[in-house]
């Protein structure tokens, strides 16, 4: 199963295997930190050095998503750079990669706490806070029903640790898509806090439901 179709705050959404949300009445396809230049940004500030594949790895995979829904907007949920200087300082080739990918399509970046400056002048895209349709689109979790990105959802399933959405009553948080990404246990106390109970929607080969937290109990007659 490449997605997982649920309701969330009214709206009926697709979580798919990949990482990206999709939105069927809308066309748009939401995406979440994608922190492109992380290999340069680590290297440049001293720390590990990486193999600087990540950017191609993460568009490879944005490009895939983009062929199979055809969304007619694009939505970039924050850190889609891994700093604003990783995001001035892309590659031509990604420029021109990014913009391919936009054409013909509106293409709308939030800002995050790793990217809060503008976009690349050289990008294609509306620069913005954050994103009201019905739902409240930012980068992290606020005043729900909102979705948003920013903490790397994360589960242990079969003995495998992956990458997960979480859905609560409040809040829809997606996972990290960039290749080079961390993530915080969906049982953290911040991510238990902002999603008590609910489901978690794991990436990989298909897109598989689980429960999380405690089960409310039914208040008897």
């Amino acid at each position: 199963m490449t997605s997982y179709t649920f309701d969330f705050a009214g709206q009926r959404l697709e979580a798919r295997a990949a990482g990206t949300l999709y939105w069927p009445a809308r066309g748009w396809l939401i995406v979440a930190d994608m922190h492109l230049g992380k290999s340069e940004r680590m290297a440049r500030r001293g720390g590990a050095l990486l193999p600087p594949y990540e950017t191609e790895a993460t568009l490879e995979r944005l490009e895939a998503e983009i062929a199979a829904t055809l969304p007619s907007v694009v939505v970039s949920l924050g850190d889609a750079f891994d700093d604003d200087a990783a995001g001035r300082g892309l590659d031509d080739a990604v420029c021109a990669r990014i913009s391919a990918l936009a054409q013909g399509r509106r293409w709308v970046w939030v800002s995050g706490n790793h990217d809060p400056g503008a976009i690349c002048p050289r990008l294609p895209g509306t620069d913005v806070a954050e994103l009201r349709d019905g739902l409240v689109l930012r980068h992290e979790a606020g005043q729900g029903p909102d979705v948003s990105g920013h903490y790397h959802p994360c589960l242990h399933l079969a003995g495998q640790r992956r990458r997960c959405f979480m859905v609560g009553r409040d809040h829809l948080i997606l996972p990290a898509f960039g290749a080079y990404t961390g993530g915080l246990e969906t049982t953290s106390p911040t991510l238990a806090a902002l999603v008590p109970h609910g489901i978690a929607i794991a990436c990989g080969q298909r897109a598989l439901a689980v429960p999380i937290g405690a089960t409310p109990r039914r208040r008897l007659a």
